[in-house]
């Protein structure tokens, strides 16, 4: 049943994916916002509604380990995993919006996030500030894409009057409600399938919300990042992740906090590693991000590696592995310096490249 239930999702969550890509898009452009608003909006804290519905089911349930590893995880995967798969498929292109104000915003919620977890709980209070915070950020997100209406600049679509949607926005809000129920409905299938599987094997809650659960609540948005990066959305497929890493803080974790009796309490094991991990990958966006505002190929495989590496260090630590003894000093003492070399080396390179090109425009 659990293969079953795994094969259906996969065609669920494609479908589902398919709708909300087209009807997102289209939404956009009948309402007069930009793709990428609607990427960090919408799709993104749509997307995100199976990370809300594991951790909030988790917190009241008072497995705050579950609850606080699926967030965590997902944002991890949503960066080095999503973006590194869609980047290899397509180039991403990315707005410079992204590069002013929302990758420092997510990198400011991960470290206040840290801040939090500092006394070992993220409390009732704290999960308020953190839903404050997510008001305070939608309505920023939408007023800037109202004035920027006004000022006739708001969709950069290009598309003359014969491309522009024919429809009313009420059968693209349709699509995307029905592709966002799809999404869900798939997710859970897949979750509750490789649940199982790790149970079977003795894996432990922290682990399965970091992996498992992690990238199956992040299926929605791997799906709707890697269709829209071929469909040519690419401020949809971007601003889906960053949106989402937002979201699942301020917002999953927000409501999670306010569900549990007791808050969450926080796992010694993510507050030293997992966490400190999520911000060095939110703070990883921005020198890729910014070298011509594209995200490479190569550097998407740079993500994917470094993706990779991190599961099979959870994998190896959690199953006591004896390959933990090389593996994981190997890791810390050679793959993640040369990540961080690369990236500076990138950010040196970009900050030298637009030097000269302004001494070149001032001469």
């Amino acid at each position: 049943m659990s293969i079953l239930f795994f094969i259906l999702g996969m065609a669920t969550l494609v479908s589902g994916a398919e709708l909300l890509v087209r009807g997102a898009s289209r939404l956009a452009m009948s309402v007069g916002l930009s793709p990428l608003v609607i990427g960090l909006t919408v799709v993104a804290y749509g997307t995100s509604t199976p990370e809300l519905a594991v951790s909030a089911d988790a917190a009241l349930g008072g497995r705050a380990d579950l609850a606080l590893g699926n967030v965590v995880g997902s944002n991890i995967a949503n960066v080095l995993l999503i973006l590194g798969l869609s980047a290899i498929i397509l180039p991403l292109t990315v707005h410079s919006q992204l590069i002013r104000q929302e990758v420092p915003i997510m990198i400011g919620i991960s470290l206040f996030l840290l801040w939090l977890a500092l006394d070992g709980n993220v409390s009732r209070v704290d999960a308020a500030l953190l839903l404050v915070l997510l008001f305070i950020y939608t309505t920023l997100v939408i007023q800037q894409s109202r004035r920027s209406l006004s000022a006739g600049i708001a969709n950069q679509t290009d598309a003359g009057p014969a491309d522009r949607p024919a429809r009313h926005w009420s059968v693209y809000v349709s699509m995307v409600v029905v592709g966002l129920g799809l999404l869900v409905l798939g997710a859970h299938w897949l979750v509750e399938s490789a649940v199982a599987f790790a149970r079977h094997l003795g894996v432990s809650e922290l682990v399965i919300g970091l992996t498992i659960v992690a990238v199956g609540t992040s299926l929605p948005e791997i799906a709707t990042s890697l269709l829209a990066a071929i469909r040519g959305e690419r401020d949809i497929a971007v601003g889906n992740v960053v949106g989402s890493n937002i979201f699942n803080i301020v917002g999953v974790l927000g409501i999670s906090g306010l569900l549990s009796p007791a808050g969450l309490i926080v796992n010694p094991a993510a507050l030293n590693f997992d966490l400190p991990v999520m911000i060095a990958v939110a703070f990883a966006c921005l020198p890729i991000f910014f070298t011509g505002f594209r995200i490479a190929r190569w550097e998407g495989a740079l993500f994917l590696g470094a993706y990779v590496a991190y599961v099979a260090y959870l994998v190896f630590a959690a199953q006591a592995h004896d390959a933990l003894d090389t593996f994981g000093p190997v890791t810390i003492a050679v793959v993640l310096p040369l990540i961080v070399l690369t990236l500076l080396v990138i950010a040196w390179y970009e900050w030298r490249a637009r030097a000269r090109n302004v001494a070149q425009e001032q001469d």
